[in-house]
């Protein structure tokens, strides 16, 4: 390298050390103060920065609900509602209360999603194996969905015929 680059490579070297040096000095003369001078700003979380939390609850719930009278509790973001559509691998439900199938978008090597959805009695599966939990007054009954086909759960399977709640579903591809 020749002494011309060697001397232009160490001013370069001085100007930013000096540039850092000085932005140091002013920072501490100012003593850190807000852009609204004088307020310190607040901290979160007791004086830590805040973090992300993944609390699992169905975004958008509220609005669903108010939408379609479905009410989506907590998931993993792996069974998701979803806009009915032929030849799609969804999961299909048919509940008495409801006019048209509920149809659920399905990712991921497994899922979960916890729900209410009152007198299901048939559930279309897809791919995933899937397990539903439902509920009949105050007990619980566990289905298995036979995959792409139509599965009788709730009030169908039942010989007293009464009403279920789908309350969870589980899906394992």
């Amino acid at each position: 390298m020749t002494l011309r680059k060697r001397r232009n490579r160490l001013a370069v070297r001085i100007l930013g050390a000096a540039a850092t040096g000085a932005l140091a000095i002013l920072a501490v003369s100012t003593g850190f103060e807000s852009p609204t001078r004088g307020e310190s700003p607040e901290l979160v979380a007791g004086g830590a920065p805040g973090y992300a939390v993944e609390d699992f609850n169905y975004p958008n719930a509220d609005k669903i609900l108010a939408e379609k009278n479905i009410v989506l509790k907590r998931g993993d973001g792996h069974i998701t509602l979803a806009d009915c559509a032929a030849g799609t691998g969804q999961l299909e439900i048919l509940a008495r209360d409801k006019t048209d199938k509920i149809c659920f978008n399905t990712v991921g090597d497994e899922g979960w999603l916890t729900l209410e959805i009152p007198a299901v009695y048939s559930i279309k599966g897809n791919d995933y194996s899937t397990t539903v939990d439902m509920t009949v007054g105050t007990e619980e009954k566990t289905f298995e969905v036979n995959k792409n086909t139509w599965t009788p759960v709730g009030e169908s399977a039942d010989p007293e015929g009464r009403d279920h709640m789908l309350v969870e579903i589980r899906t394992v591809k």
